[in-house]
């Protein structure tokens, strides 16, 4: 477990910096009011989302917590964070690395850094966006507090245009019911509209099952909830923490004779899918990669992904 405390060492090399007296611009955020410089060039993020955010604008975190899985990025991201310093993780932030990075711009979550904002706000101007789900809001924050405004239009466009493309190769298909289960150790979710891979499956025009439409994040079931996992296809993922008991919790549902009845299942319409992609990474290029695997899935051809840093 990373330490949540910092020393008063680190604490004074992070004030006496001095990108951190140059400040441009007042934001609004989940936690107040905070003065940030116009143009940060050391920026740290503490979610894997905002990460994602600041690499689509051209921006590299000099730090980042490491990916859910991976070494320790997600492969979709490729190389883009070399040389970002790892920070723990999201859960766990090295709030004394925070400092020791000498960040002019630290950008997280009050879901998850609430308790830590005290701490960061000393380091450097500290913005949080709310909570993970509404992406694109998330996004426009971000490139808000970058001023990066242009760079972040762009983007978006890029999404809309796959996303139009997406929507116009559907045909017969357009506004299937897609229905998606998550297993990870101990528990099986059904996701909700009001999650990431929610906004991307409404923003391309797809329906949800009855149990899945809902504006909240998941749905925790048991295998009696099987029959509610029904839908025109059913898009499944598993986060395995190592130990082998989320793929476990996958084989549970996937051979039991619940599952078998779907007609989904008996019809061939079930797909794995990456749960970086769909679940834990919750950014930009997550929704880019969801676009693209349901383009293959439906048989579509989308236009290039174009990024601030291409």
């Amino acid at each position: 477990m990373f330490s949540r405390i910092f020393n008063a060492a680190a604490l004074s090399i992070a004030l006496l910096s001095p990108a951190a007296a140059f400040a441009g611009q007042t934001i609004d955020h989940a936690m107040g009011t905070t003065e940030v410089p116009d143009h940060p060039l050391r920026v740290i993020t503490l979610t894997n989302e905002t990460t994602e955010a600041a690499l689509a604008l051209g921006v590299t975190p000099v730090g980042a917590p490491q990916s859910w899985y991976g070494e320790p990025w997600y492969p979709h991201l490729g190389e883009q964070l070399d040389g970002t310093e790892v920070l723990g993780t999201e859960l766990a932030v090295n709030v004394e690395l925070v400092a020791a990075l000498e960040p002019d711009l630290i950008i997280g979550s009050r879901k998850r850094d609430e308790a830590i904002y005290g701490q960061l706000s000393a380091i450097a101007p500290t913005v949080f966006i709310e909570g993970l789900g509404a992406w694109k809001d998330n996004f426009a924050f971000v490139a808000d507090v970058l001023n990066r405004e242009t760079e972040g239009e762009a983007a978006l466009q890029n999404y809309e245009m796959r996303l139009d493309a997406l929507k116009a190769g559907l045909g017969d298909n357009a506004g299937e019911s897609l229905s998606v289960v998550r297993f990870v150790p101990g528990q099986t979710y059904l996701y909700l509209n009001g999650s990431f891979l929610g906004h991307v499956l409404s923003d391309a025009g797809f329906t949800r099952p009855p149990g899945q439409d809902g504006e909240g994040l998941s749905l925790a079931v048991g295998r009696e909830s099987i029959p509610e996992m029904e839908g025109d296809r059913i898009f499944w993922l598993t986060y395995d923490s190592g130990d082998g008991k989320g793929d476990a919790m996958a084989e549970e549902f996937i051979h039991d004779p619940l599952w078998s009845r779907l007609k989904a299942v008996q019809d061939g319409r079930v797909y794995e899918v990456d749960d970086g992609v769909w679940a834990t990474a919750g950014g930009y290029f997550a929704a880019q990669e969801m676009l693209g695997d349901l383009a293959e899935v439906y048989g579509v051809e989308l236009p290039a992904l174009e990024t601030a840093s291409d």
